[in-house]
């Protein structure tokens, strides 16, 4: 509701700016570069932002469900349940809630923080499955939660796809 309200805000400031200066100045460009300026930047974020992470995310998501059909993400849930029984253990051995947290965690390793959402509410979802205390939180969903939004990015494929959008002469130049 809040975003509402500034969104209105914006817009309302800025026809305002439009008329004192169509008023005050005789500056009768001034609604024709308002209307521009509108369409430019819808056609900005759409084809220069939108489409092209929306085209990366789609691909790696792709590779993350292959992986997940391979069994690589069972091969992982192995490898790392070590780790993970240690940090939920209130999790049973071979929950598939595992799995889920599992493609998420990799999707946040790769950047590709949009693509672990959907990973990351399935995990929420399979963690609320195994509460006990269905109006609170379990303490391995507090876990997941702060573990999810302050993952660690080894790779930052969205930031790489952006800068690569905008021309950067090396988009990998994030290291």
């Amino acid at each position: 509701m809040a975003l509402n309200w500034i969104w209105f805000l914006f817009f309302g400031v800025g026809f305002f700016v439009a008329i004192i200066q169509f008023i005050f100045f005789g500056n009768t460009e001034i609604f024709k570069i308002l209307v521009d300026g509108m369409f430019d930047s819808a056609e900005m974020a759409v084809m220069k932002i939108a489409l092209p992470l929306a085209g990366v995310m789609t691909f790696f998501m792709g590779i993350l469900q292959i992986g997940e059909k391979a069994g690589a993400i069972h091969f992982l849930a192995r490898r790392i349940k070590p780790f993970f029984t240690r940090l939920f253990p209130e999790i049973p051995q071979d929950h598939p809630v595992h799995g889920q947290m599992i493609m998420n965690f990799s999707a946040n390793l790769l950047g590709l923080d949009n693509a672990a959402t959907p990973f990351g509410l399935k995990a929420m979802q399979g963690l609320q499955e195994i509460n006990p205390v269905k109006d609170t939180a379990s303490n391995a969903q507090i876990m997941f939660l702060v573990l999810h939004s302050a993952g660690p990015v080894l790779i930052p494929l969205s930031i790489m796809a952006q800068r690569a959008i905008y021309g950067a002469q090396d988009a990998s130049d994030v290291f």
